[in-house]
């Protein structure tokens, strides 16, 4: 709490004068989606500024790309709160409420969220697939889902890049975070985003052949 507000009153010189959200921050979409898009925790002058998920930010212009793509978005960027984006089919939110220092969560910080994930998990009755972005969000969808009594298999499944097993009703699909650590260095390339994106929207509409 005190480092997003913080992040907001120490704003760098190019959002200075900005109100800043400086809240937690709720997730983002269709309330009937069958995509859940599970991110880490908003930027500090991503986010937390803007008073939505992956908005405002390189990470934001590179996911909000891709799900435009796919048919799962209105518009291929998000600016701010009110900049009339619709997302169709998915709901983005993340495992972390607010936004921590360095934009790096500790495990502390996503098991004190952890309450919120679940009933907002719980909320969207149709979501079918939960597209993990990180290995971070990957634990926090598995923590999720043992909380809401989803028999996971007996071997903890890891995290991987297009990596996904079945949960209960729902399939886990992971990808590698749109951070630009990862964009920059080609660890995560546009096709290799959008690939995941549709294989997503494959399980959702169970047309997919299971792993």
């Amino acid at each position: 709490m005190e480092w997003r507000e913080r992040a907001a009153r120490e704003a760098p010189r190019r959002f200075a004068g900005e109100t800043y959200w400086a809240r937690p921050l709720p997730g983002f979409g269709d309330p009937k989606a069958r995509i859940l898009i599970l991110g880490l925790a908003p930027a500090a002058n991503g986010g937390n500024r803007t008073g939505r998920i992956f908005t405002g930010d390189a990470s934001g212009d590179f996911l909000w790309a891709a799900l435009h793509r796919a048919g799962l978005a209105s518009q291929p960027t998000s600016v701010r709160a009110g900049d009339g984006l619709h997302a169709i089919d998915c709901w983005v939110t993340a495992a972390v409420k607010c936004a921590p220092p360095g934009n790096k969560p500790l495990p502390s910080e996503r098991n004190n969220c952890a309450p919120y994930l679940i009933r907002e998990l719980a909320a969207l009755d149709r979501v079918r697939v939960v597209l993990a972005l990180g290995a971070f969000a990957w634990d926090a969808a598995l923590a999720t889902f043992a909380a809401m009594g989803e028999a996971a298999p007996r071997s903890r499944p890891r995290f991987g890049h297009a990596a996904e097993v079945r949960i209960g009703r729902r399939t886990l699909l992971g990808s590698y975070h749109p951070s630009q650590q990862n964009t920059f260095t080609g660890k995560l390339t546009a096709s290799m985003l959008d690939a995941v994106v549709r294989r997503a929207i494959e399980l959702a509409e169970d047309r997919a052949v299971r792993p």
